[in-house]
């Protein structure tokens, strides 16, 4: 149930941290949507970008306290969706476990804010075996990066506990990312070579729907008390499927798989599904890009577009 209609929400204040490829783009849509937004990142160019978008910047470490006087005053709703900036396990720990307790520091110290949301990723169930996986499924056995984003997901849930830094707070374990600028997938099957395997399900989500369910869960009914949810689309298929699909679109051959990693990954995601029944019974949220075919077919029509031929990361 939407507690706000859409246009009424001028005035409340958003603060987002961490602004990447999500979070530049929520920026983007909540200035449009008459908050003010606030937004954290550590990188300078970034920053100049924001401002001109019309937000309140502050450049600084998330892990560090620095920042906290910066942003006085209570929030609205507060978007964690921070990266881990490389430097493997110790940027993991720097970005996403010391970053979110500097979050609900500060939200303490300040007063505490109406939700908190914080952006994981469903590589935090170790499943494969082509399972079927829910919110409901078990955690034990991922690995350390796992762990790392479990002890964020943690902290941000008991921000709305003992902590008091917020009224309730939301994770969202999102699928891969893609969209427009991001599309690896998109870059391999041109470059005529694709990691990984195809016999497994590739779990996606469109960044445009990542960013739906962000407001579908702040804009949300406060009798709504928060949780965790699953954000990736209704179609999971074998990944040998929708490289054909797309190689069929663009009329090249089906390339050859490595049977590697893609570069910067440590193995190959687990075959699974990931279910998204809960956020779309509890949010009221859909994914306009409902399977690959619909992702993948706007971002080919976005192929004369300067954004498409910008360099992609690792990502589907």
């Amino acid at each position: 149930m939407i507690g706000h209609a859409h246009g009424n929400l001028s005035g409340k204040r958003l603060v987002i941290f961490g602004c990447g490829y999500v979070g530049s783009e929520l920026v983007r849509q909540g200035i449009a949507k008459g908050l003010r937004v606030t937004a954290l990142t550590r990188n300078a160019q970034k920053s100049g970008l924001l401002r001109q978008l019309g937000a309140e910047v502050v450049t600084a470490d998330l892990a560090e306290a620095s920042w906290h006087s910066a942003i006085p005053g209570r929030a609205d709703w507060v978007v964690n969706c921070v990266s881990s900036g490389g430097g493997g396990l110790d940027g993991y720990r720097e970005s996403y476990v010391k970053g979110t307790h500097s979050i609900v520091k500060w939200g303490r110290d300040c007063g505490p804010m109406d939700t908190m949301l914080y952006t994981s990723s469903t590589s935090v169930y170790p499943q494969g075996g082509g399972a079927h996986i829910d919110e409901s499924a078990a955690t034990e056995g991922v690995g350390e990066r796992g762990k790392l984003l479990l002890e964020a997901e943690a902290a941000t849930l008991g921000g709305a506990g003992l902590d008091g830094a917020c009224q309730r707070a939301f994770v969202l374990r999102l699928a891969g990312i893609y969209g427009p600028s991001r599309h690896h997938l998109l870059d391999q099957i041109k470059a005529g070579q694709v990691s990984g395997r195809g016999d497994y399900h590739l779990n996606l989500i469109h960044r445009d729907d990542i960013c739906a369910a962000i407001w579908a869960a702040l804009e949300s009914s406060s009798n709504l008390r928060g949780g965790i949810y699953n954000i990736a689309d209704d179609g999971a298929a074998l990944k040998s499927d929708i490289v054909a699909w797309i190689a069929a679109r663009l009329s090249m051959p089906v390339p050859p798989f490595t049977g590697e990693p893609a570069v910067g990954r440590r193995e190959i995601t687990p075959d699974r599904v990931i279910l998204n029944a809960k956020a779309k019974g509890a949010l009221g949220w859909r994914p306009v890009f409902s399977t690959f075919r619909e992702g993948y077919e706007n971002l080919l029509s976005l192929r004369d577009c300067p954004t498409l031929s910008a360099p992609s990361q690792i990502n589907p």
